[in-house]
């Protein structure tokens, strides 16, 4: 049988499609027949490669018994968290907020008009060890509607409350040195055996890297790098990173990087290339260049389409089990690669008889082996035999804001290499965004099929915004910085907060019961910090802008003031931004480096180059944190010696020009 789910475009959705639940999207057709039918609404909230979604569908939305008690006493809606972040935010502050923690999937429990009573996230098909059983709590939860329906909707009330001031609350202000702060604490709880941070389960944070790498730059601190540098080559080495097929797992369940999460996100490698590209420019460790690369070969395998778009996710999944599809016995390693050649793969991998992982293996490096491409041939054999062995689920559903970091990791990478494949790639996923995602300047969550989904959040302005000066920044551009202003115009007019901030959802947004504002960083940058980082770097470009003109009048780009208006806002935003992170620094990793950008500007490098110079030769030169405007002799008669000139500006004051870095 199919439910109100058939004809939606989200895979979250549609491996619901055939539930015996009837399920009905987020909408108004789902909170009428509440009202009309007095029925309270169960939410459930999840996305397609989340293990324990699947595990609670399998036990309970795929019952039979369970789906009856849920269609006779209750109307049921299905929300994707990753179309619908604004749903997902309210309702994960309503959870956390009754059970100190949240995650999916996200089980709430409220009335027609959407205020929330109950919230949980897993419930097991049985009541055991002290938790309540999904079938039980439907039941229970009904009894109290029809005995006792007033202590509920007070509760509910009481809970709207709780969580509508928590979103007005106003930050304190902070005159403390936030970085400063931020390092200590990252410092504090640093694994010196085993990089990372804290205790498991650890999560990659690749902003929380990057931060560290910036700030040891700055501010000439090599322990923060250092820290940094460890947790990286600990992730490359252990079973989070796939060896055989390459990518990154979504974090750790141990300790040491070893037993993933198996499921694949984009947005993680896409900040782990930012972060693995940044500490290579930094350190000159050419295994953390290779770790990049061997990451962006795994998205251009499996996770990009035609037409340069790039997919969401992979699930953990496969088969029913967990991390099937990845794992190994030392059996199956002698089959594909014969006896001879697969002893020294198992020796150097750490495969064993006994297992790691639930009697099977996860290949892995922790055992100290140099990192080498001697395998090369026996992955490749490897990998073409696990694809034939399993499949995994996709979820390809293009997202603008994965998307635009992903275009952020490629251009940074073709800086970084000079390999032109990288840029396309940014490009491609841009000119996808221009004619998929966007009209005018509005922007869409996501699409599938070409099929486009609800109007933008703050997350896709903010992130888009930052790939367009990604963009900007490695081809100098005009267009692409002429875009970033108007999607960054677009942004302060729907979603901006005349009192500090940027809310998530704006005036091309339907309104929910309350209107969060994000500001902490999660395993994502928030909107939020995003925005300070956008608005900094806008009004250094457009000031360099006025330098560029030197050598290329005439330039459209940074007109008169801007660079007096992005100035101001980034001020506000930065201020706005210290108030929010000032009781934990260390949550707004994205915020300080904007931070830092603006204590400490990056120098503003015009290159000259001749005419048949390569712009990849001169960005493999030049330092990563720089402003680099790309100018050939024809458009100017600025060069020395009639040779490749560099003009370098930092504080105000320009160097004489060299014809060496």
């Amino acid at each position: 049988m199919s439910n109100h789910l058939k004809g939606q475009t989200s895979p979250y959705l549609l491996q619901h499609a055939e539930n015996p639940v009837y399920w009905y999207p987020w909408g108004e057709e789902a909170f009428e027949k509440a009202l009309r039918e007095d029925k309270p609404i169960f939410l459930s909230i999840g996305y397609s490669t989340c293990h324990w979604c699947h595990v609670m569908a399998r036990e309970s939305f795929e019952d039979p018994r369970t789906a009856e008690i849920l269609n006779q006493n209750f109307i049921s809606i299905k929300v994707d968290r990753e179309e619908r972040p604004d749903i997902d935010s309210v309702y994960m502050n309503t959870c956390q907020a009754l059970t100190g923690s949240g995650g999916w999937p996200m089980s709430i429990f409220m009335t027609a008009e959407q205020k929330p009573f109950f919230a949980g996230t897993y419930f097991p098909p049985e009541s055991r060890y002290g938790t309540v059983g999904f079938p039980d709590l439907l039941l229970a939860i009904a009894k109290k509607w029809k005995d006792s329906r007033t202590e509920l909707l007070d509760s509910a009330e009481k809970i709207l409350a709780y969580i509508s001031r928590q979103d007005k609350e106003s930050p304190g202000k902070s005159s403390q040195d936030l970085p400063e702060l931020a390092a200590d604490i990252f410092s504090k709880s640093f694994d010196e055996r085993n990089g990372g941070f804290g205790a498991a389960p650890k999560f990659p944070t690749p902003h929380n890297l990057i931060f560290l790498i910036l700030y040891s730059k700055i501010r000439n601190n090599r322990t923060a790098f250092r820290q940094a540098e460890i947790t990286l080559e600990k992730m490359r080495r252990g079973g989070i990173f796939d060896h055989i097929g390459f990518g990154f797992s979504r974090y750790s369940t141990d300790k040491y990087y070893l037993v993933p999460h198996f499921e694949k996100m984009l947005y993680d490698n896409a900040l782990l290339i930012l972060a693995y590209c940044s500490a290579y420019k930094a350190s000159g460790n050419t295994g953390l260049l290779d770790t990049a690369e061997k990451t962006a070969e795994y998205i251009f395998r499996e996770m990009t389409g035609e037409l340069g778009e790039f997919y969401s996710a992979q699930d953990a999944d496969s088969e029913g089990e967990e991390g099937k599809y990845y794992v190994w016995s030392k059996k199956e390693i002698y089959k594909v690669l014969g006896t001879e050649k697969g002893v020294r793969f198992c020796e150097y991998f750490g495969i064993t008889e006994e297992g790691n992982f639930e009697g099977r293996n996860i290949p892995n490096l922790l055992n100290g082996r140099e990192i080498s491409d001697e395998f090369e041939v026996q992955k490749k054999l490897l990998y073409n035999y696990r694809k034939s062995r399993a499949r995994l689920h996709l979820d390809d559903k293009v997202l603008t804001s994965w998307n635009s970091l992903m275009i952020c990791a490629m251009s940074m990478l073709y800086r970084v290499t000079g390999n032109r494949s990288y840029l396309s790639a940014a490009e491609r996923a841009y000119q996808f965004i221009e004619q998929y995602l966007s009209e005018g300047n509005l922007l869409y969550v996501s699409c599938r099929n070409h099929v486009r989904s609800v109007r933008g959040f703050l997350d896709e302005y903010a992130y888009y915004t930052m790939a367009l000066l990604s963009l900007y920044e490695t081809t100098s551009k005009s267009g692409y910085l002429a875009r970033a202003e108007q999607i960054c115009g677009e942004t302060k007019k729907q979603f901006e907060d005349p009192h500090g901030g940027f809310f998530l959802y704006g005036t091309q947004n339907s309104t929910l019961i309350t209107r969060p504002k994000e500001t902490y960083d999660g395993a994502l940058p928030s909107g939020n910090s995003v925005m300070a980082y956008c608005l900094v770097r806008l009004s250094q470009i457009t000031s360099d802008a006025q330098v560029d003109k030197l050598f290329e009048p005439g330039s459209q780009a940074g007109q008169a003031g801007t660079e007096e208006h992005y100035r101001k806002a980034a001020e506000q935003q930065l201020a706005f931004m210290a108030g929010e992170s000032g009781h934990y620094p260390a949550g707004y990793s994205m915020f300080l480096i904007a931070k830092l950008f603006y204590d400490d500007p990056p120098q503003k490098i015009t290159v000259v180059i001749l005419k048949d110079e390569k712009p990849e030769n001169i960005f493999s030169q030049l330092p990563l944190y720089a402003d680099v405007s790309l100018k050939t002799e024809d458009e100017t008669h600025a060069l020395l010696n009639g040779k490749t000139t560099y003009y370098v500006c930092k504080n105000h004051m320009c160097l004489p020009p060299a014809n060496e870095i």
